[in-house]
């Protein structure tokens, strides 16, 4: 459906986008995930047409894309600062797009009360879009974006201004969201959580070019090198391999016994505790548990890896 053919961009000497190649098919999400500076925001404005490319094209439904204005594109767009029109009420934001395309006034009527039920915004219509919370300002420009019907939505960072509770739970509205509309979508985000959970796919991107594909099982279970591994949060990459830290297991050292190793730090994150081990021979290895009575800091313990948690790059 939506192709990006060996897309190059470059700012003076930096090249900010380097030969990339990416496809999304009808109904799926694909999650652009990367560090600040790796090209993400870059390609979507690409896509959306904001930015024009020195090399290659953007393909969306067999038509190339190259000279067709951005308002015709039918693509949506959602900014993490949101970009709502303060001079207009709620209302006057979700039919902004139905209005722009010269829809009927029953038809941006059905369609503006439908979007602002999906979202949970039933009765906000009059509202001022300054009096609204974060989350709130987030579902009405979503609902701005999906009300002309978008044949692609592309969202940058749209959760990143939020506090994580905040942030957590509109992480699992748009992920129903998603399922329910069987909308096409491409996500930029720099967090492997949200990166993880929306996306069929995720595109690592790494100083502008794509340096792995795959489903979020696949990337965690194997990924391309070191680099990639490590930004994904596996630190446990020596020598060219990598121990992925569900693989480290841990037990206290038993009475009188030395163990083979000690606790430098635990840190709790949800269900998982992360362990941080050093090894008597030096090693340093993060181990994931989740028993509630864990190894503290400062404890001896006894390490075995299993042998199916070992990937070589």
């Amino acid at each position: 459906m939506l192709r990006v053919e060996g897309v190059s961009v470059a700012f003076g000497e930096k090249r900010a986008l380097d030969d990339v190649w990416l496809e999304l098919a009808h109904g799926e999400v694909v999650t652009v995930l990367g560090p600040s500076g790796s090209g993400k925001s870059t390609l979507l404005r690409v896509i959306a047409g904001l930015e024009r490319p020195d090399r290659g094209r953007v393909v969306l439904d067999g038509v190339d894309l190259a000279g067709v204005p951005p308002h015709r594109r039918g693509i949506g767009l959602v900014f993490q600062d949101h970009a709502l029109f303060p001079h207009r009420d709620v209302w006057g934001n979700v039919v902004f797009g139905l209005r722009m395309q010269g829809a009927a006034p029953e038809e941006i009527e059905r369609r503006g009360r439908e979007l602002l039920a999906l979202v949970g915004l039933e009765g906000f219509e009059r509202r001022s879009v300054s009096t609204l919370s974060g989350g709130e300002q987030q579902r009405v420009a979503l609902a701005r974006a999906l009300a002309p019907r978008p044949r692609v939505l592309l969202l940058d960072e749209p959760l990143g201004s939020l506090d994580r509770r905040l942030r957590d739970r509109l992480l699992d509205d748009l992920a129903d969201l998603f399922d329910r509309l069987q909308v096409t979508a491409l996500y930029v985000t720099h967090d492997q959580g949200e990166a993880f959970a929306l996306g069929d796919r995720v595109v690592v991107l790494r100083d502008g070019r794509v340096a792995q594909v795959g489903a979020p099982d696949e990337l965690w279970a194997r990924p391309a090198d070191a680099d990639v591994a490590q930004f994904l949060g596996l630190s446990n990459v020596r020598d060219g391999r990598l121990v992925r830290p569900e693989a480290v297991r841990v037990r206290p050292a038993r009475d009188g016994a030395r163990g083979s190793g000690v606790v430098e730090a635990a840190r709790r994150m949800g269900p998982l505790v992360q362990l941080r081990l050093r090894l008597d021979d030096g090693t340093r290895l993060d181990a994931a548990v989740t028993a509630l009575d864990h190894p503290r800091p400062g404890d001896r313990v006894e390490v075995e890896i299993d042998p199916k948690g070992i990937v070589l790059l």
